[in-house]
């Protein structure tokens, strides 16, 4: 739990000022007391109460006062909550590395696969939206709810040069823009609250190669931040070197009938020229408030996707608790008046004939 007004609890020191001018009260009456010849005369003329009758509603008073000042200083808490309209961007990298044989058949078959099946996982719950990229980004399928037409994108990819991180995040943020009225789209002045928690809008960013192209993946992590949108990245393939080998349909759209891909060769044997950088990944993930995947193959990578949709449907929440502690504290304060306005009543004693 934590406190939006922590000064309101100089509130607390009204309840030694309470008890400051009880000890007083009772000083004075003490001191105004008359003397009378008989204690037995007092006790038949006073109705008797027990120690804990006079305690109780002073303990309760107490507690009250307590609790509205711990109300005054506005307390959160923090609560997982189920998302009702999340929508999930899969930013794709579709570089010429993700011909590379180390993960079979290739990688970028295997991540259609994977993608595939966590999509057709995901049907009839979130939009979701697909975005590629190499050397820039592109939204392939804006978020929808329609899982054929995410299927058929995917079926559809093609290699290209290059490695644009940082342009598949804001390009996926202004997508979620496009149906998330409350995330701002990239360009726009933004003043979000630190505590007003994440917005119910991801981005899986899934690649096997370092930016080398258009804006950084901090400075788009960063605005991705800003918009309470998290990011999870997924560092792909293996560290080590694999002949490149695509089909036509996924060689830079459809030509060169060997299944190589530009100057990396092939069916020839060359080796994977790119890295997936890691610990940038995992910068984007930490900045942004989601989580960083390692996957070295097919089954890794189904596996951190099928992870995922608990992360994705559960946000967590800042609860307003102020209501609730002034509702207590007004119930305990009155219980208190009340038990003392009972017990002390005045006891009428029927009158002597």
């Amino acid at each position: 739990m934590s406190l939006s007004w922590p000064w309101a609890l100089l509130a607390l020191l009204v309840i030694p000022l309470v008890f400051a001018v009880w000890w007083l009260t009772r000083r004075r009456r003490r001191r105004a007391v008359v003397r009378v010849t008989s204690i037995a005369l007092v006790r038949t003329a006073v109705a008797g109460r027990s120690r804990w009758r006079r305690r109780i509603p002073a303990a309760l008073l107490t507690l009250g006062l307590a609790v509205l000042a711990v109300g005054a200083a506005r307390p959160q808490a923090t609560v997982p909550v189920a998302s009702s309209s999340a929508t999930i961007m899969l930013a794709l990298d579709v570089s010429g590395s993700m011909c590379s044989t180390d993960v079979k058949p290739n990688r970028i078959t295997a991540a259609e696969q994977s993608a595939s099946a966590f999509i057709q996982s995901q049907a009839g719950g979130p939009r979701i939206g697909l975005v590629a990229f190499a050397s820039t980004a592109v939204v392939l399928v804006p978020p929808t709810a329609d899982t054929k037409q995410l299927l058929s994108a995917l079926g559809g990819l093609t290699t290209s040069s290059g490695t644009a991180i940082g342009e598949g995040i804001v390009t996926s943020l202004d997508a979620i823009a496009q149906v998330d009225p409350s995330v701002a789209p990239t360009g726009a002045t933004v003043s979000r609250d630190r505590g007003t928690g994440y917005a119910d809008d991801v981005i899986v960013v899934l690649t096997d190669g370092s930016n080398n192209r258009g804006i950084a993946p901090q400075t788009a992590a960063k605005q991705a931040a800003d918009r309470g949108v998290r990011v999870f990245t997924i560092g792909y393939g293996t560290d080590n070197p694999a002949p490149l080998a695509c089909s036509p349909a996924q060689f830079g759209g459809g030509g060169g009938g060997g299944g190589g891909f530009g100057g990396f060769g092939g069916g020839g044997g060359a080796g994977n020229p790119f890295d997936a950088n890691y610990g940038a990944l995992m910068q984007i993930s930490r900045t942004t408030g989601g989580t960083f995947y390692r996957a070295q193959d097919a089954g890794q990578l189904s596996g951190a996707l099928t992870k995922l949709p608990a992360a994705f449907t559960i946000v967590r929440k800042h609860l307003d608790l102020a209501p609730w502690f002034a509702a207590g504290g007004g119930l305990l304060i009155a219980a208190a008046v009340a038990l003392s306005l009972w017990w002390n009543r005045t006891q009428r004693r029927p009158a002597v004939p």
